[in-house]
């Protein structure tokens, strides 16, 4: 008696998203921006470094190149594989932002993957507030530190706003949409 093997269907790979090439130049293009001004087109020095330099004491951090968020296939994967340290190393590293540099990038996070409510990541990668927080200080941009400077600033925001609930609390209201939570932490950015 002769057996037959039936031939397994071939699985398709994960589709690769396109996008995640133009998040890294959103995100370059953005920190390009973000050029040093100093009062005078000759002096090349911030007033930071000049008073640092002065009282000799170690000028502050500039920013590090752009960092490269993560395509499809690691945006589906837990979030504790962002903590390798191949994939940090390819998408960031550990990078010095700024609170509102932080919040701009929280922001290009959720355009990028798209937003959620009552979850911090949904299966096919979308992030609310925390979870993009998550993703950047996984990947090694800013650190809990600059988080909670963030976390601070999207509060007052919705403090003068006359809104007592946490930024986390106040994503997932079910008449909450993408653009005010897009605006909300834009306007955290800018008052940083």
């Amino acid at each position: 008696m002769a057996v037959t093997l039936l031939a397994e269907t071939p699985r398709t790979a994960p589709a690769v998203d396109v996008d995640a090439a133009q998040l890294v130049r959103d995100i370059e293009q953005y920190l390009a921006a973000r050029t040093r001004t100093t009062a005078h087109p000759l002096v090349t020095k911030t007033t930071a470094e000049l008073i640092a330099e002065a009282l000799g004491t170690v000028p502050a951090q500039t920013a590090a190149a752009a960092p490269e968020l993560p395509g499809r296939a690691l945006r589906l994967l837990p979030d504790w594989v962002l903590r390798f340290p191949i994939v940090r190393h390819r998408h960031g590293g550990a990078q010095a932002v700024t609170a509102a540099e932080h919040l701009e990038l929280t922001a290009l996070v959720i355009e990028r993957y798209g937003w959620a409510q009552g979850t911090h990541r949904t299966r096919s990668g979308r992030r609310c507030i925390l979870g993009a927080q998550a993703v950047l200080v996984r990947l090694g941009i800013g650190d809990t530190t600059t988080v909670a400077a963030a976390a601070n600033q999207l509060q007052n925001v919705l403090r003068a706003r006359g809104c007592t609930a946490s930024y986390a609390t106040w994503n997932d209201h079910p008449d909450r949409t993408e653009s005010e939570v897009l605006a909300l932490i834009r306007t955290a950015a800018k008052d940083s």
